[in-house]
């Protein structure tokens, strides 16, 4: 017996705007919610992803204010003793650690060209890392739990919840909530400490974040959240 189906796959004339507003304004959708400690992992705030005055090709700023609640959300975390995590990208001279993914393209804003101790490599000067307390660590693919320490970091600290900021939402940020999820952990997507190069890329994967991997909240409940733990 042969079966053939007509596609049912939902079509509909909105922006990626749209349906995340529409995902977001759902009240019946249930959370993973906060549990009982947090780490702020923040995701490639280096030069080649914040600074498009330098790299206005791999750069992006979805919004402005960005850094600062970021910022704001990782002192909060310090001073109730919960980790701070900052990750980048970086490769070796010939790029050859970045494996299959950096086989795509070959020019100056490639991301297998990113190298140590570069502009694009350097932090923007804009974050403020605790360089003795918080966690600091290259990386080489998508997910910041990729053969990097986080995962025996969040585990030493007792954490069951993953706060994640950074870029690209629909690039390593979603790659590290799908491995947070997968790994236990109640993932949380502060809204406006994540960005992308463009508005539909972002808002489609925050849609499938809200969905299925994670709770996208607005960063003042992350930040009155994380005063209540005091």
């Amino acid at each position: 017996m042969t079966l053939r189906f007509e596609p049912t796959m939902v079509r509909e004339d909105k922006t990626a705007r749209e349906l995340y507003e529409a995902v977001k304004a759902n009240p019946a959708r249930a959370r993973f919610g906060f549990g009982s400690k947090a780490a702020v992992v923040n995701i490639d705030f280096q030069q080649a992803y914040t600074r498009p005055d330098l790299f206005p090709k791999s750069a992006y700023v979805t919004d402005p204010d960005q850094i600062a609640h970021v910022n704001r959300i990782s002192a909060l975390a310090r001073a109730r003793g919960m980790p701070v995590i900052w990750t980048r990208v970086m490769y070796k001279p010939d790029g050859g650690d970045a494996g299959v993914w950096g086989t795509r393209t070959d020019t100056p804003d490639s991301l297998q060209n990113i190298k140590q101790d570069s502009e694009r490599h350097t932090f923007d000067p804009r974050v403020e890392i605790d360089q003795a307390v918080d966690l600091v660590f290259d990386k080489r693919m998508p997910s910041a739990f990729f053969e990097s320490p986080l995962q025996s970091y969040l585990v030493w600290h007792k954490v069951d919840t993953v706060i994640l900021t950074g870029g690209s939402t629909s690039g390593c940020v979603r790659a590290s909530a799908v491995e947070s999820l997968s790994r236990g952990y109640r993932t949380i997507v502060p809204e406006q400490c994540v960005a992308d190069k463009h508005e539909s890329y972002h808002f489609a994967n925050l849609t499938d974040l809200q969905l299925k991997y994670a709770d996208v909240v607005d960063v003042e409940e992350v930040a009155e959240w994380l005063k209540a733990k005091a």
